[in-house]
């Protein structure tokens, strides 16, 4: 079966309406494929069936599976693996200086999707922060599945082999019968939110290193102007925010400023940008 015009305007306008994701013309073969395990899971005959019922009658959590199947879920392990360079190299240093006299940082793994870069965070700071300083990491996603995942802290051979040092696996896992689950002493350091970065955000303390990777690529550029404004307001004046490689605030939000991290870049609100030390000025 190939997906009807009709019926790929129904998921863009839903998906589009509950997550502000983009799904260009083209991507009719890509919302069939991720919608036959749904369609499956609730009983019905096909694709055809499942959204023609679902454009009968209104059904909220069913609307609510076709969001998680469409948002992507694709990470791995200390994925890319510069910004977590930065993180180690530049960021941290600077952050043990200015923050002496509290010894605690806070990080948020935004779209964190089923985890993995939240605990990659958590591997990071265990390992580079000095003795007797504490962190706190929240990770965040649209998609119910995928908190319900990171919250559970499982991962399969497959999923560990994505990225994980071997050494780290045997020092922060356990085993879970056939899968890995992250150890105690690491999980309690890292909670997860069910969030739409999209939508107004609630209340929370700053952070002081934000990770929003990969994500304002599937929005327009409305939505990534809103999305950089309610990021900053939960941004510590000095704090810094990580893009994925092929993201950037210019031309879309001039209150940030590019700075060099080590390799790579990341952002910072233009006010409070340093000179020198670790970060120089790109733009």
């Amino acid at each position: 079966m190939t997906l009807s015009q009709a019926d790929f305007s129904f998921v863009s306008t839903l998906v589009r309406r509950e997550a502000s994701i983009v799904l260009a013309p083209g991507k009719e073969y890509l919302v069939e494929a991720r919608l036959i395990p749904v369609a499956r899971a609730v009983g019905a005959a096909g694709v055809g069936d499942f959204l023609a019922e679902l454009q009968r009658r209104t059904n909220k959590e069913h609307e609510r599976r076709v969001v998680d199947a469409l948002t992507t879920n694709e990470t791995s392990w200390f994925r890319d693996r510069e910004p977590f360079t930065a993180l180690t190299d530049v960021v941290l240093p600077e952050l043990v200086k200015s923050r002496g006299s509290q010894r605690k940082i806070r990080l948020w793994s935004a779209a964190s999707s089923s985890g993995q870069e939240a605990y990659s965070l958590a591997i990071t700071l265990q390992e580079h922060l000095p003795p007797g300083w504490g962190y706190e990491i929240m990770g965040s996603d649209i998609s119910t599945e995928m908190v319900k995942r990171a919250e559970t802290a499982e991962y399969s051979q497959v999923e560990v082999n994505r990225g994980l040092p071997a050494a780290q696996l045997v020092q922060y896992f356990e085993r879970a019968g056939a899968h890995w689950r992250i150890a105690p002493a690491l999980r309690r350091n890292v909670s997860f939110k069910l969030m739409n970065l999209t939508a107004p955000l609630p209340p929370m303390p700053q952070f002081d290193v934000i990770f929003l990777r990969n994500v304002l690529i599937y929005f327009d550029v409305a939505t990534k102007k809103n999305v950089l404004r309610n990021v900053a307001r939960l941004l510590r004046p000095d704090g810094w925010l990580f893009l994925g490689a092929a993201e950037t605030t210019i031309g879309i939000d001039d209150n940030y400023e590019r700075v060099a991290a080590g390799r790579t870049s990341a952002y910072r609100i233009r006010s409070a940008a340093p000179v020198g030390a670790g970060a120089a000025r790109r733009g």
